[in-house]
């Protein structure tokens, strides 16, 4: 086809597929109305590319960026995950074979305590069966000298001082069946020394080395009848009470025991103890202080005290004919001694 039919001049434009240097030709007035359009599409693309696509491509482009983020940080969490996993496996190991090891000591634990619980049980009953023989022993007077002779008896009244502070320090004051429960080896076995101790103040020698020589003791003795309560342990109140009654046969030893403070009061309390047998021994340990005329000087007015002679008096109502007779020749010593005290006052 010639130019002149096509309505003007052609150019002859390269194919994009074809054959090496062939061309098409195409009409000047087309080729100046793509060109034409090309501009326009340069011109107006912007305003068709508009402010929120654009925003979209950021947010893609940005999305994309944080996926990546992302997805370094999931290998990350993977990593730690797998450390994390690896500790824990090592510490339930650890955990399980430290718990094999807990049962294993609490068992031996179990059998120590039942070894320990088996050799207490055994010094218990070494000691009760000791001081039991002591006891019976020390009703002797020749043995009594002999152990003074040794020179062994004070460290003995030591410990022995310092077992019954703790057993009466151990004793619970609201479970009054432990008060009865006399047949026990540990029971027996204070039982024995306090026994042994009474023994000992029995006899002359041992009265007076108690006197001169073991005021610790006599404190002792003093300070847990006070601790123990009205119905504990009975037994052992009246061994306490006759050791002390024994010491004050010796003037020096009723001395000692009268300038202590807590006396007077020890004696109202055990008053009113409720077991005849405490009552009955307090009232020989008060009779004795009755009778030596420093002691009354010493203690004064506080065995002038209404109360005192009330206690007292309360006594011989008793149906214990033991009790009751002690209780009216204490109460006959009482006045006795107040009138002689209103005598005292009248002459002055």
């Amino acid at each position: 086809m010639s130019a002149s039919l096509l309505g003007g001049k052609s150019r002859a434009l390269p194919l994009s597929h074809g054959a090496k240097d062939a061309f098409v030709r195409v009409r000047k007035r087309d080729l100046e109305k793509l060109t034409t359009e090309v501009m326009q599409l340069r011109e107006f693309l912007p305003r068709v590319l508009n402010g929120d696509l654009i925003k979209m491509l950021h947010k893609a482009q940005a999305a994309q960026t944080m996926k990546e983020h992302l997805v370094q940080e999931q290998e990350q969490l993977q990593q730690q995950c797998l450390h994390l996993q690896a500790r824990l496996d090592a510490v339930q190991t650890e955990c399980q074979k430290e718990r094999e090891e807990k049962l294993l000591l609490r068992e031996q634990l179990w059998q120590s305590g039942t070894q320990l619980q088996q050799q207490a049980d055994f010094c218990s009953g070494l000691g009760s069966a000791t001081c039991s023989l002591l006891w019976s022993s020390s009703a002797r007077e020749h043995t009594v000298s002999q152990w003074l002779a040794d020179g062994k008896l004070q460290s003995f009244l030591s410990v022995a001082a310092q077992t019954l502070e703790s057993f009466v320090r151990s004793l619970d004051e609201d479970v009054k069946t432990q008060t009865e429960d006399h047949t026990s080896q540990e029971h027996q076995f204070v039982l024995a020394l306090a026994g042994t101790i009474t023994n000992i103040a029995a006899v002359t020698c041992g009265r007076d080395f108690l006197s001169s020589s073991a005021h610790v003791l006599l404190d002792t003795l003093m300070k847990l009848l006070e601790l123990m309560k009205p119905g504990v342990f009975p037994k052992l109140k009246v061994l306490m009470l006759m050791a002390l009654y024994n010491v004050s046969i010796s003037v020096k030893g009723l001395k000692y025991i009268s300038e202590n403070p807590g006396l007077l009061p020890l004696i109202w309390t055990l008053l009113d103890d409720g077991d005849w047998e405490v009552c009955l021994h307090t009232l020989r340990l008060l009779q004795s202080v009755l009778l030596e005329e420093d002691v009354l000087l010493l203690l004064g007015s506080s065995l002038l005290d209404p109360d005192l002679q009330a206690r007292v008096s309360r006594l011989t109502t008793t149906v214990q004919p033991s009790l009751r007779l002690a209780a009216q020749q204490t109460l006959e010593d009482l006045q006795s001694f107040q009138q002689g005290q209103g005598c005292k006052t009248s002459s002055i």
